[in-house]
């Protein structure tokens, strides 16, 4: 499977480019799958449901499907990092596998920027960043990287982009 990153720090606009690019890829019949970091605690089941009941119960597992979607939860037995490579290992094999955080992991990924938002930098060692993404002017040497700057609103330079990153041709 082919995992291409979406990363940024807090607000700078990547689920929403996520979501851009999922649909733009949807057009070129690519199937994309994704995997979200997150540092905060969430359920995906409402209080009171069957499936809510079932986790509170103490179930490991809780699997709930219906006609249109199923979803897996899985109560950790410890609180712990997990690595992308454990997450993508309960995925079914897909075209492209889009990941939102994970920044330390060495796949290869795009950095959504905005200086009106957050001039933060990443560290150093993170040198698997192909391209950064922003809609205000930027030069990359600021955040000392040497590579191209993609236009955010232009989604089908950035899908292309990562296309052709990670060696997907769609069919024509």
């Amino acid at each position: 499977m082919k995992v291409f990153g979406i990363t940024g720090f807090k607000n700078s606009g990547k689920t929403t480019l996520v979501v851009k690019l999922i649909e733009y890829f949807a057009t070129r019949e690519i199937k994309v799958s994704t995997v979200k970091r997150t540092h905060h605690d969430f359920k995906i089941d409402q209080p009171n449901t069957d499936s809510d009941k079932h986790r509170a119960a103490g179930a490991g597992e809780v699997l709930v499907c219906s006609n249109y979607r199923w979803a897996l939860i899985h109560e950790a037995q410890e609180p712990r990092e997990r690595s992308l490579q454990e997450m993508l290992n309960h995925l079914s094999v897909t075209d492209l596998i889009l990941v939102e955080g994970y920044k330390e992991e060495p796949h290869p990924k795009l950095q959504v920027v905005r200086p009106s938002v957050s001039d933060r930098q990443m560290p150093e060692h993170i040198t698997n960043i192909l391209a950064l993404v922003s809609d205000e002017a930027i030069n990359p040497k600021d955040y000392g990287r040497q590579c191209p700057v993609l236009n955010i609103n232009n989604i089908s330079e950035v899908g292309e982009f990562i296309l052709k990153a990670v060696g997907i041709v769609p069919q024509q």
